[in-house]
């Protein structure tokens, strides 16, 4: 009886068709394209254009605090306490102000890096589409390194794609 379920078994595993694997795999680095591709430096000049203004108030507002900060020390003697008390005023504001600065700066790079790496996505499906492969891996992916050369790599074919 066990023969007969062993020989019904091996047979079963004979002759059910197995999965179509992956014979096309490319990869691509994500790092090199995203620092490649021209829209990263388009969208590094939008973003300094974009907080130049807010950049330009914060460092008029710092020299002004320098300055009384400056004028207060050289007439420690002479000060009230009225002076005091707006100059510590206009620094917690400044601080506020510069806190509020780095994230909404930090918010929109995350946006704008966010946006790319869609782009990038999207690029590179389009061409795996259209090169017909089944699989595309990031070099960071891949644990072996010395058998990435058995690979396909289309980042340039993504850069080309993206701009």
């Amino acid at each position: 009886m066990k023969n007969v379920l062993y020989i019904i078994g091996l047979s079963l595993i004979l002759f059910i068709p197995t999965p179509n694997y992956a014979e096309k795999i490319a990869v691509i680095n994500v790092n090199e394209i995203f620092q490649k591709i021209v829209t990263k430096q388009a969208v590094l000049k939008q973003l300094e254009m974009e907080f130049k203004g807010r950049l330009n108030e914060l460092q008029n507002i710092e020299k002004d605090l320098q300055i009384q900060e400056k004028k207060l020390k050289e007439n420690i003697i002479n000060n009230k306490d009225k002076d005091l008390q707006s100059f510590e005023a206009k620094k917690a504001d400044f601080l506020k102000k510069i806190n509020q600065f780095q994230k909404d700066n930090q918010l929109r790079h995350k946006e704008e890096h966010n946006r790319i790496l869609q782009t990038i996505k999207n690029a590179t499906k389009a061409v795996a589409e259209k090169e017909h492969y089944d699989i595309v891996v990031d070099v960071s992916a891949i644990f072996y390194p010395e058998n990435i050369s058995n690979f396909k790599n289309i980042a340039d074919l993504v850069i080309n794609k993206v701009k």
